[in-house]
């Protein structure tokens, strides 16, 4: 072990063994110690920055040691305290050949757990009576018209025995904007193992996935093509998610100033207590450092009309970069450094592995810092530099709730519900 570990606080050291082999780039101890066995929850536990050590080496852009912690089992279908998966993270770097592994890997991983449930998926399958049932979702808005323009389908099931169809017209969603079409999603269970048909019903094309278990020595397989590697590094990173920290729940109240009491509504025969839902808040984050400035200007003017005019709604702040502030006095320094190591030392002293280790931490953040959860890093932190555009949707809600109808849909839905959640599981993401 490195003497800049032994030089650490034991309880850091005791802490975050994986975590430190990954920030000092000892590769072979890393390799020695998952060779020698870990345990799970040790290969996905998270330091005092929400980090896992798997994501702590994509966010360093450590290529070779994120290799090898995914070759041992590290999840890579994980997120980072502000949201962020691991992708997103590898395609902040830029590194093509980072980013083709980690999705390399995350594909492996998910179809591997989607092959996994497909005996446990066939038995509730059988279990489940047969049935058809219509989903029916839509968004609305309160601005005149819009409502008309938002996004709404309805999900139609059928399944019979172990065989389950679902059709679909809203194909998926791009930035603020969505895909339409028509198609079929086809579970065809057999013995045990089972077939997933995509149906295109307007191009006419079906395509086939025959569900079976891929050795990683055929992982290759899986590996993206070049083509959606650029598409990921010439496109903003985007994450959208309902912050539930400020949202806060009370009756609504009915009757004259006074002689007010809480409000009940009957719903289909069921008598509701109604409750009102506010500071709920839809958050967008969008970050482009990875984009060249032909890219950035791409995505800005690829706004749509229907996008500017819902902004009224959204609140929209920019994210300085933890190092804008000061980055013409950083720059300079390290020239500066630079210059005096270049100078006094032998001309040849920064390797490759050291240039490489620097541009994951800009900040010249130490172990000591980022390992102690006491101290405030503020803006600082490792990876590079991050510009991110936030933008919040305020609404509110309102929610109708019948302590009877609980009990009456699940003594209902049970059977289907778990069936319905082993199949979103198998269906292609």
């Amino acid at each position: 072990m490195s003497e800049e570990i032994n030089e650490l606080p034991e309880n850091i050291k005791n802490a975050y063994p994986l975590h430190l082999l990954v920030w000092f780039s000892q590769y072979e101890d890393l390799k020695n110690k998952l060779i020698a066995g870990i345990e799970p929850e040790d290969l996905e536990k998270r330091d005092c920055r929400g980090r896992t050590p798997l994501m702590l080496a994509v966010t360093l852009g450590q290529l070779e040691t994120a290799k090898l912690l995914m070759e041992f089992g590290a999840l890579v279908n994980t997120e980072n305290r502000e949201s962020w998966t691991v992708v997103q993270e590898a395609v902040s770097t830029g590194d093509p050949e980072l980013l083709q592994s980690v999705l390399e890997w995350r594909d492996y991983q998910r179809y591997s757990s989607r092959v996994g449930g497909v005996p446990e998926l066939l038995q509730k399958l059988k279990e489940a009576p047969d049935f058809y049932v219509e989903m029916k979702w839509e968004f609305t808005s309160w601005v005149p018209l819009v409502s008309r323009m938002c996004p709404s389908d309805t999900y139609k099931v059928y399944k019979q025995g172990s065989n389950v169809r679902i059709d679909t017209t809203l194909l998926g969603f791009d930035q603020n904007s969505w895909h339409r079409g028509n198609t079929s999603f086809i579970f065809q269970g057999q013995s045990d193992q089972a077939k997933i048909m995509e149906v295109d019903h307007e191009t006419k094309q079906v395509f086939v996935e025959q569900m079976k278990m891929i050795n990683t020595s055929d992982i290759q397989v899986l590996q993206p093509n070049s083509q959606s590697v650029t598409a990921r590094l010439t496109a903003p990173i985007t994450t959208t998610y309902l912050d539930t920290d400020k949202i806060s729940f009370e009756r609504n109240k009915s009757g004259i100033w006074g002689w007010r009491q809480d409000k009940n509504e009957t719903v289909n025969n069921y008598v509701c207590k109604v409750f009102g839902a506010s500071n709920v808040e839809l958050v967008t984050k969008t970050r482009c450092e990875h984009l060249s400035e032909d890219d950035k200007n791409k995505y800005r003017s690829s706004k749509t009309p229907l996008q500017s005019f819902l902004g009224i709604a959204e609140h929209e702040e920019r994210t300085p970069t933890p190092s804008s502030a000061n980055r013409k006095e950083e720059v300079s320094r390290i020239a500066e450094d630079l210059k005096n190591t270049l100078v006094e030392e032998m001309p040849n002293e920064i390797t490759e592995q050291e240039e490489y280790v620097h541009s994951g931490n800009p900040c010249h953040i130490s172990a000591a810092e980022y390992f102690n959860a006491d101290v405030d890093l503020g803006t600082r932190d490792i990876g590079r530099p991050k510009e991110i555009t936030t933008k919040i949707q305020k609404f509110k809600a309102t929610l109708w709730l019948s302590e009877d109808t609980l009990l009456v849909c699940l003594n209902k839905l049970c059977p289907l519900s778990t069936s319905w959640l082993f199949l979103v599981l198998i269906l292609p993401s």
